[in-house]
């Protein structure tokens, strides 16, 4: 059973690791798409799972001089104490609690304490043939940093995450040979070492419907310590002799018992409360601003001509054209068009009476071109009025482009 287990953490190693991997690079590489799913303030977290250690190799140098003989460690007159190898586990359990921070753009930190437990199965690859029992303990502390994303679902949010931390690493476990039936050939290992540590962490959460704030969680952690690992090893029972090398396994001794490698893959489920958190209507729905109320129509216009003309310019017919259309927007009973002069008609061309009639012939004009863009023709009143009203006051012979001008009027 336990090389079965060996046998699927290969294949989770050498496949599906890589996979998550990639799928987090590419979660990340579409964050532009994939959008921040915040949490904000204090949250708590626990959950538990199963465990998977991965088959730890025995160091093969702790090995110990046979008495009377000498020689080059790993040489046939070099007896061991400790067999070669890998020890196997049988499928464990996990749990983890944390309190963290959410940063409220995606990014969350948090500490954690987390403990595994697996049972030992047997040894791969020894001297002699062994049944294991007793189990294997490890717990420590992290420091890990999430991101949690926004796929589009409101039913699911992933996330990736790191850590860093320290971890204890306690053994109380035997190896019996299997091959002798008296008094057989035994390893008990016990002891506690402890050494850095760090995760990868992918997982999502599923938000509960019914408890705002409230999440189930889903996810995988792959944990690792780095460097060896040294235990406690005492022998005894009938002494053996290592098939893979031909050196001697003496009883009784008492030494020291080391490992190379540890790797857990853990799968847990668990639940995350927020206790600040970001409603859904306020996540998921833009803030819509009132439209502006239209701006109000303008119920006057001017438009202004050339000195001594009455000819429209294309400036005054996009302006007349402007109050025609916005006559529909108003309320009004009658349209009243003003037409002005400046003063210099007075002295050059004969006095008040050509700038009255210069000023009514322009206003005449502006309502045949309102009459021309849809306004009804008996809706407008015409008035010259000559050069009375100056914008812009002068004395009398002054051109002045202000005051050749016509004033449409809605009353």
């Amino acid at each position: 059973m336990s090389i079965f287990f060996e046998k699927k953490l290969l294949f989770w190693r050498q496949w599906i690791l890589p996979a998550l991997l990639l799928a987090g690079l590419f979660l990340l590489a579409l964050t532009p798409i994939a959008k921040a799913q915040p949490v904000r303030g204090l949250y708590v977290a626990g959950g538990g799972g199963v465990s998977f250690n991965q088959g730890q190799q025995i160091n093969p140098k702790v090995r110990l001089d046979y008495p009377g003989k000498h020689g080059p460690p790993g040489s046939p007159t070099n007896d061991q104490i400790i067999t070669g190898g890998k020890l196997l586990y049988n499928p464990g359990y996990s749990v983890e609690g944390s309190i963290g921070w959410g940063l409220g753009n995606g990014f969350r930190v948090e500490v954690q304490g987390l403990m595994t437990k697996n049972e030992l199965s047997g040894i791969m690859d020894g001297g002699f043939p062994a049944q294991g029992s007793g189990h294997q303990m490890v717990y420590g502390g992290f420091a890990n940093a999430y991101y949690d994303m926004d796929i589009g679902l409101n039913w699911i949010y992933p996330y990736i995450g790191f850590g860093i931390g320290y971890e204890w690493q306690k053994d109380n476990m035997k190896l019996v040979n299997t091959a002798q039936s008296v008094n057989p050939y035994t390893e008990q290992i016990g002891g506690t070492t402890g050494n850095f540590a760090y995760q990868a962490i992918g997982g999502a959460s599923f938000p509960v419907p019914w408890i705002l704030g409230l999440s189930t969680t889903l996810e995988y952690r792959f944990n690792t310590m780095v460097g060896g690992h040294g235990h406690t090893a005492t022998t005894s029972g009938t002494p053996v002799v290592d098939v893979t090398n031909g050196a001697h396994l003496p009883t009784p001794v008492s030494t020291t018992f080391g490992t190379k490698t540890y790797f857990n893959d853990s799968i847990l489920l668990g639940l995350r409360y927020e206790f600040n958190p970001i409603p859904p209507d306020v996540i998921e729905r833009p803030v819509l601003m009132p439209p502006a109320p239209p701006p109000a129509a303008q119920r006057t216009y001017m438009v202004f001509f050339d000195w001594n003309s009455t000819a429209l310019t294309p400036r005054a017919r996009e302006i007349i054209g402007l109050a025609a259309r916005n006559s529909t927007n108003v309320q009004y009973t009658k349209i009243l068009v003003k037409g002005y002069s400046d003063t210099s008609g007075e002295t050059i061309k004969g006095g008040p009476s050509y700038n009255d009639n210069l000023s009514y012939r322009r206003a005449d004009n502006v309502k045949a071109e309102l009459v021309h863009d849809g306004v009804a023709a008996g809706l407008v009143s015409v008035k010259g009025l000559g050069a009375t009203n100056l914008l812009m006051p002068t004395g009398p012979g002054v051109r002045d482009a202000q005051n050749r001008r016509v004033e449409i009027n809605f009353n």
